[in-house]
């Protein structure tokens, strides 16, 4: 069954259960009214598309495309439609169902990791992209990850200095080396963003770099709740200040950035507003472009110019 509410320029329709509990984690479906259609064809957990409904035009039937994926949404707009006329739609996940699905694809994230590492698979004698490839290959077994919304990223040894941008070439991984892994895998359409580091052997410098990672992190996390208004350029500042404070220094132009239903970087572009970096200057504590509450990931990169070392630690910085 339906809940139908009725606007000025479009109509809400809200999947219930027949028992009358809400569908979990379920959307409403807004689009624009030409035709005003009598009924919408979805299955009974509202994600099937596209569909064809009736239309009061002359031109022939609109075609919508259901779907909790933005991504989705986007390829159904991109898509060759002969005489149809297109209905432009837009999908609404309740607040709540975003925050459980980007909590759930970094839970995901932290048990791939958490595998890597019980698994040994970040060893002396192997090849930094050899490692990425297992890693990739691990998500897809563990939990069918297909796509990675940004590049993956195994860098050992002085390539640890380099930010995300920068390409070093493969190497082989060290005795005794240090190692950082940055990965995005999509979990459902929903991005998850996770970076950790590993040390191999006993050396007290790449020891004490690996444990001052978590703590800037959450000496940042802090910093950011006791600050409402804070903007994507003073929380750098910040992490920039406690970097220091222990003794390292910052290896990356930014310290984070949005995440959300994939792809976030074609929802709302790659402006700087949407970084954790000089120049970003809005409150973090915001709706995007769509009308959604901003979502963020942090970053921690550590590094030691002069020992050719570095260390790099991601996850979310606004949820639990």
């Amino acid at each position: 069954m339906y809940q139908r509410t009725d606007f000025a320029n479009h109509i809400s329709y809200q999947a219930k259960r027949a028992d009358a509990g809400p569908v979990p984690p379920i959307m409403a479906a807004h689009f624009d009214v030409p035709g005003r259609p009598r009924a919408i064809p979805m299955n009974a957990n509202c994600l099937c598309g596209p569909a064809l409904l009736p239309n009061h035009r002359p031109t022939g039937p609109q075609r919508l495309c259901f779907t909790e994926h933005l991504s989705d949404l986007i390829a159904a707009e991109a898509a060759p439609h002969s005489s149809e006329t297109v209905t432009t739609m837009t999908i609404t996940p309740t607040e709540a169902a975003r925050t459980a699905r980007l909590l759930d694809a970094e839970a995901k994230a932290a048990a791939l990791f958490a595998e890597v590492e019980r698994r040994g698979m970040i060893a002396p004698g192997r090849r930094d992209r050899e490692v990425s490839d297992h890693i990739r290959e691990l998500a897809n077994d563990m939990f069918d990850v297909r796509k990675f919304w940004h590049k993956r990223i195994v860098r050992s040894g002085p390539h640890t200095l380099q930010p995300y941008r920068q390409n070093p070439p493969d190497r082989v991984i060290e005795a005794d080396d240090i190692v950082f892994c940055d990965f995005g895998p999509i979990f459902d359409g929903w991005e998850a963003d996770f970076g950790r580091t590993f040390v191999l052997g006993d050396d007290p410098v790449k020891r004490r770099l690996l444990d001052d990672l978590p703590e800037v992190f959450d000496a940042g996390r802090r910093h950011f709740q006791q600050h409402p208004d804070i903007t994507g350029e003073e929380l750098f500042v910040e992490i920039v200040r406690l970097t220091a404070e222990r003794g390292w220094d910052y290896g990356g132009p930014h310290a984070g950035h949005l995440v959300g239903e994939f792809p976030h970087e074609r929802i709302n572009g790659d402006d700087i507003e949407y970084y954790i970096a000089p120049g970003s200057t809005d409150r973090m504590r915001r709706a995007d472009r769509v009308g959604h509450t901003c979502h963020w990931i942090l970053e921690v990169h550590l590094i030691d110019r002069q020992r050719q070392i570095g260390g790099f630690y991601e996850q979310l910085l606004d949820l639990p």
